[in-house]
């Protein structure tokens, strides 16, 4: 997509809403022209938010990719109108992030701070967390450090200094910690039999099906058993998903 680009209102200048590292790069390829549109209202103050963002670790990628090519860094933050200190935390995003999480979280729109939480587990603790964090579409700093103040010290890079989360005491974190892992537990149960439970609704519900579909059977159930008609009915209706 070209550079998007709105009349500044003084004859020949222009302002420029989106496409500054195209352009930056065009300067770099000592390019005299670059097409653009030309957007038709001032949407200076709410243009960005129809823009598609880049994810955080493309980002990061795009950033290390521009720096070992020799774009300067003050450049770079220029382009994306960021302070050198973001720029350089941006640069330094991923280390000591395992290569499993990174492929996770990597088209999820992550801040950086929350990298820096995840930084403090271990490589499958940042999976863990990284899977929780997806599966409840949440990424943000907050949620992490209470990831974070649930997980046990053997899961810590550090396991012999202490958590620090505010608003929370150790004592506290020791308890969500073991309550984590209970209910870790308990899911890998569930997940353990979920195959063989499905597959024990579907058969039933086919059963059932059939049984109220066999007119006799449906006449007899509603004359004597009206109840059991009646949730069988409920069963086979709202069972259709499962199959």
């Amino acid at each position: 997509m070209p550079p998007v680009i709105l009349r500044s209102g003084e004859a020949g200048k222009y302002i420029m809403l989106d496409g500054h590292l195209r352009l930056e790069a065009c300067k770099d390829l000592e390019h005299t022209h670059l097409v653009c549109l030309i957007a038709t209202d001032d949407e200076a103050f709410t243009y960005n938010r129809h823009i598609s963002r880049l994810a955080a670790v493309q980002e990061h990628k795009m950033i290390i990719r521009a720096i070992e090519r020799g774009v300067p860094e003050k450049t770079i933050a220029k382009a994306l109108d960021i302070r050198m200190p973001t720029l350089r935390a941006k640069t330094q995003m991923l280390h000591g992030i395992c290569s499993e999480a990174v492929e996770l979280l990597k088209d999820k729109h992550v801040p950086v701070h929350t990298f820096g939480v995840l930084k403090k587990m271990t490589p499958l603790r940042q999976i863990e967390a990284a899977e929780l964090m997806i599966s409840m579409n949440i990424f943000s700093q907050g949620y992490a450090a209470s990831l974070l103040a649930s997980t046990p010290k053997e899961q810590l890079v550090e396991p012999d200094k202490p958590k620090k989360v505010r608003g929370l005491t150790e004592r506290q974190m020791d308890m969500m910690a073991r309550e984590s892992t209970s209910l870790d537990r308990e899911f890998k149960m569930v997940e353990q039999s979920y195959g063989s439970d499905h597959l024990e609704l579907v058969l039933t519900i086919g059963y059932l099906r059939k049984l109220i579909d066999n007119a006799r059977v449906t006449r007899y159930l509603e004359r004597n058993y009206e109840e059991i008609y009646a949730e069988f009915r409920r069963l086979v209706d709202s069972g259709q998903g499962a199959t």
